[in-house]
């Protein structure tokens, strides 16, 4: 992918699990890492990661669901590099997992806001300057939402990932013009650390679950769940001029789970 080279790349969430295997790996192909998380420790420590493997990152701390917040980042990208090619929104919680009779108006909020207005709001103050030179959007939902409603209690998750690939799918429509390709991809069960920012409510839960079971195992293709690495190839490939006729897709890459 000589194509990466000397490019930026804007990601999000990217101090851990799927955000940090993609900078890694876009760093290994001469991209520019803007590394963006709200966990500082975890962000200094990614960044010199790449650094010191001969990468070249910068970390900026930023609550993504907040306007100001996230905009300054990209601001402070672009003060660094003059330019952003890819940006990888990637940042997310689970949340809540819990009845929707029992689920907080606060607690619905917390998701929406962290993973659906985020998305709008990295979006929007990217688009001035992806549409100097064209760029790649690539957005990380779900198979939840969008293939799979079995998982009984993550109903403010779902419907966030769900607005995800919609929203998407419009931006696709209205950025093609300036040559933005934007595309979703939708994980299964990925060994990341994403359970740190869950919060069940067993006993409510316990109400609605309707059992599913599969003796033989959900994930088909490699009986267990996927890597971060192989999201991280994926991000690769779309942030590339392979994929440079492909936008407003969702790409699944989850073993076949989702077609059970």
């Amino acid at each position: 992918m000589e194509d990466l080279k000397e490019k930026v790349a804007f990601i999000t969430g990217a101090a851990s699990g799927i955000g940090q295997a993609t900078a890694h790996s876009l760093a290994l192909k001469g991209m520019k890492i803007a590394l963006v998380d709200v966990n500082k420790e975890k962000l200094e420590e990614t960044k010199y990661s790449i650094n010191e493997n001969g990468g070249n990152a910068i970390s900026l701390q930023a609550n993504v669901a907040d306007p100001e917040s996230i905009n300054n980042a990209i601001k402070a990208t672009i003060e660094e590099w003059k330019r952003i090619d890819t940006v990888f929104i990637n940042a997310g919680i689970n949340g809540a997992v819990s009845s929707i009779e029992d689920l907080t108006p606060l607690e619905w909020d917390t998701t929406i806001e962290t993973n659906l207005k985020s998305t709008f709001l990295t979006v929007k103050y990217s688009i001035p300057y992806l549409k100097e030179n064209g760029g790649s959007i690539i957005i990380t939902s779900s198979i939840n939402g969008n293939r799979v409603f079995k998982n009984f209690g993550m109903s403010a998750y779902s419907t966030s990932k769900a607005g995800q690939v919609a929203f998407g799918k419009m931006a696709a429509l209205e950025l093609a013009q300036f040559k933005i390709r934007v595309n979703t991809i939708c994980p299964g069960a990925i060994d990341t650390n994403i359970e740190k920012n869950t919060f069940k409510d067993e006993k409510h839960l316990e109400e609605i679950i309707i059992p599913v079971e599969y003796p033989e195992g959900s994930q088909p293709l490699s009986h267990g769940s996927g890597s971060a690495n192989q999201v991280a190839d994926l991000v690769c490939f779309l942030s590339s001029d392979l994929s440079n006729h492909i936008t407003g897709t969702e790409i699944f890459i989850d073993g076949a789970e989702s077609l059970l």
